[in-house]
């Protein structure tokens, strides 16, 4: 998956997949997960933001299944 870096004190980069609806987050700390059933529009969402870690935490964290990849 490509990963886009994203200007974030908490997020290093963030990739899509819309096949499969899987949004990756890796985090500055070096941590990367996988959220699932994340629609296309709450990606769009988390790029647009001008606060990429506040819109994380607020619409996106807890609202999906994850897991930790990396």
């Amino acid at each position: 998956m490509k990963m886009t870096p994203v200007s974030s004190s908490n997020l290093a980069s963030v990739g899509y997949d819309s096949a499969t609806r899987t949004l990756h987050v890796e985090f500055r700390s070096g941590a990367v997960y996988e959220y699932y059933d994340v629609p296309e529009a709450e990606y769009q969402g988390l790029i647009d933001a001008s606060s990429k870690g506040s819109y994380f935490h607020q619409n996106i964290k807890d609202r999906y299944g994850y897991r930790k990849i990396g």
